[in-house]
């Protein structure tokens, strides 16, 4: 039977490993091609990176970001003729720009132009000694907040040394802050104080979604404007105030602020719930974000296209 009442979610920086989606490259034809125009594009051999890496090559900002959105969409091209029309498309961070192009707002070309300079302007804002990012497993949002807001505070005169941020609201209790190395430090500490289960120090060197990106968001918002956008066939619950949104002039304001501002993906998922869909398909690398809408929304059937199998099934149906 088809499905009925599904939305597609598209993960972003993170969900990247050596050797994904090597199935998908073995049994279409289409896929690769996806690949190779986005190598022409940006003049770097995608998919001998994505078989070979090495890890840390594909860990770098500027490589990740282009590689998850060509993974995203080359996905998307795949199952988009054989599962109809989604109530709504939803992006995690970088995952916002496949979601712009499956509802046709720019093209593919576009959005590798947005990603790149994205994905440089931000590296340039991080900061000299480097960004700390790190996961808070088992307290709220209001307590991390308050934990950031204090750091802050007891450090203003400290020039940026000390700063740290909410940067993700995955779930209830899963929280990732974002800052410089040192305040996320010093956040992880008082976090540990205050009862959280778990603290994991991530591998990234750029805080993203965080005060420190605001030149970064500046000088993309620049370069959206001069892309042609086009009004979503398909509502995008966007990460900065999830809300569906189809007005070209506050998806580009979004898009912008978004670098330093929390994605606010817990509620994004509630958003989607309130839309009475039954299934969230995942289409991208990993399951993260599948994990994530079990955890927030149990109700929901979840479809990660990670797993190849999956993706047949899909296509069966």
């Amino acid at each position: 039977m088809p499905l009925e009442k599904f939305s597609v979610v598209f993960p972003g920086q993170g969900s990247q490993y050596v050797g994904m989606l090597e199935e998908y490259f073995e049994n279409h034809t289409s896929f690769k091609e996806t690949f190779l125009t986005c190598s022409e594009i940006l003049n770097l051999d995608l998919e001998k990176l994505l078989k070979k890496g090495p890890k840390q090559d594909l860990a770098r900002t500027e490589i990740t970001q282009p590689l998850m959105l060509a993974a995203d969409v080359a996905l998307w091209n795949l199952i988009s003729t054989k599962i109809g029309n989604p109530v709504c498309f939803a992006g995690h961070s970088l995952g916002e720009y496949a979601a712009l192009v499956a509802a046709k707002v720019i093209s593919l070309k576009d959005a590798f132009t947005l990603v790149r300079h994205r994905s440089i302007y931000m590296q340039q804002a991080a900061p000299v000694e480097g960004g700390g990012i790190a996961a808070i497993l088992g307290l709220n949002e209001k307590i991390v907040t308050e934990i950031c807001s204090s750091i802050n505070l007891e450090n203003k005169n400290v020039e940026k040394n000390h700063y740290v941020n909410v940067a993700n609201i995955n779930s209830s209790n899963q929280i990732v802050i974002s800052g410089t190395k040192s305040g996320v430090e010093l956040a992880i500490k008082k976090c540990k104080d205050l009862g959280a289960k778990r603290t994991i120090s991530l591998a990234m060197s750029i805080p993203a979604h965080c005060a420190l990106m605001k030149p970064a968001a500046d000088r993309l918002s620049s370069e959206l404007d001069k892309i042609t956008f086009e009004t979503p066939n398909i509502p995008i619950i966007q990460n900065f105030d999830f809300t569906p949104e189809q007005n070209i002039k506050r998806i580009k304001v979004k898009l912008s602020k978004q670098i330093y501002s929390p994605v606010r993906w817990f509620e994004t998922i509630k958003e989607i719930k309130k839309l009475k869909v039954k299934t969230i398909i995942e289409c991208g690398p990993g399951k993260v974000l599948s994990g994530l809408t079990k955890r927030i929304s149990p109700n929901i059937n979840t479809i990660d296209l990670d797993n190849y199998n999956n993706f047949v099934s899909l296509n069966n149906d």
